[in-house]
């Protein structure tokens, strides 16, 4: 029973190990360049360093953000299209520079985007042979949510209503009572999609 317990735990630790994120497998798209050049092929994308990979026929092609206008994938993990843009953005005080964010609600006067990356989190888990917890490491997809507007460029939203709010100017009592009405969370990503989405429309009334 012990060595049944002891595999049942390697099982779990290597299904954690083993399990794959989209930035790190090849997906169907192209790249656009600066230059409006267009590279078609499978695509891989790394945001911690800002490199997209194009591979057409066996030829592999690594374009830096810096190069890159925007990138288009079929992501068949979620069954959809998704856009990335590069973007100005100031990552320290008097630096700015081009990085690669998703665009999950494209409008106007504001968009919301995306930066993935891949953490460590540790996990409870209780055995019953051992009448104990034991502690599990996994890998979890997180999410850096940001705004841009043509007036205040890309905005880093740290998850406060308060700031969404403000965000929002003059629409805020109404965006306000959108998010009661509806019991949206401002720290959810498909909420703060329809968030987004209805500011917008706010103004096209």
């Amino acid at each position: 029973m012990r060595n049944y317990c002891f595999l049942a735990i390697m099982i779990l630790t290597l299904q954690a190990s083993a399990q794959t994120f989209p930035s790190e497998v090849w997906h169907r798209g192209k790249v656009v360049l600066m230059d409006n050049r267009e590279h078609k092929g499978l695509v891989k994308y790394d945001l911690e360093t800002d490199i997209v990979q194009v591979n057409n026929e066996n030829t592999i092609s690594t374009f830096s953000s810096k190069k890159v206008l925007y990138f288009e994938i079929f992501d068949e993990s979620v069954d959809s299209f998704r856009q990335f843009y590069a973007l100005p953005f100031t990552v320290s005080p008097g630096y700015e520079t081009p990085i690669l964010f998703e665009v999950l609600h494209e409008g106007r006067p504001l968009s919301l985007l995306a930066r993935e990356a891949i953490t460590t989190e540790t996990v409870p888990q209780y055995s019953y042979y051992w009448g104990r917890n034991n502690f599990l490491s996994r890998y979890k997809l997180i999410y850096e949510f940001y705004f841009f507007s043509e007036k205040m460029g890309v905005r880093r939203y740290t998850m406060k209503k308060r700031e969404l709010l403000d965000l929002m100017g003059r629409k805020s009592s109404e965006v306000r009572k959108f998010i009661n009405d509806n019991n949206l969370r401002v720290d959810r990503r498909r909420d703060l999609e329809r968030i987004t989405a209805y500011y917008n429309s706010l103004w096209d009334t």
